[in-house]
């Protein structure tokens, strides 16, 4: 089957320089890609750190390449995920979600307050009855003779 028969017609929207309903979707966009370029940085460093020992008879050319190639891995990446994000379907549900968030009801002040305490009550109490029930059956064990200590 074709690339064009399923759908997938990637290879060519890595090549253009055309935007994707560009007044849509903007925020979630924008965030989608510097989560990606912040990614893919952690990945040429890591790159740049493997590339430490690289030719170590020729400093200046090692220098060059201890650089050069994590940054243009870099700005290949960065070049991918900007094009992914336009890439039609990606970016119509990247879209889709910016319109969801709009939508959404945010929690006032208080609500969040109230919910936070509830939490820390809950975790706390929990805490407590799963240290004692620990307590009572390591007391149970011991008793039995299952342990020693």
């Amino acid at each position: 089957m074709s690339s064009k028969g399923m759908g997938i017609d990637i290879l060519p929207e890595l090549f253009r320089f055309a935007l994707y309903k560009s007044r849509q979707g903007r925020m979630v966009r924008r965030s989608t890609f510097i989560s990606l370029a912040v990614l893919s940085g952690f990945g040429a460093v890591a790159l740049a750190g493997q590339l430490q020992g690289v030719m170590a008879d020729s400093p200046q050319i090692a220098q060059y390449i201890r650089v050069g190639v994590p940054l243009a891995v870099w700005a290949i990446c960065c070049w991918i995920s900007f094009r992914v994000i336009n890439f039609p379907k990606f970016a119509d549900f990247l879209i889709s979600v910016e319109a969801e968030l709009e939508r959404v009801v945010w929690p006032g002040k208080q609500q969040v307050v109230q919910a936070t305490i509830v939490v820390i009550v809950v975790m706390v109490s929990l805490g407590i009855f799963l240290t004692v029930a620990d307590f009572v059956w390591k007391w149970l064990f011991k008793f039995l003779g299952f342990i020693d200590y």
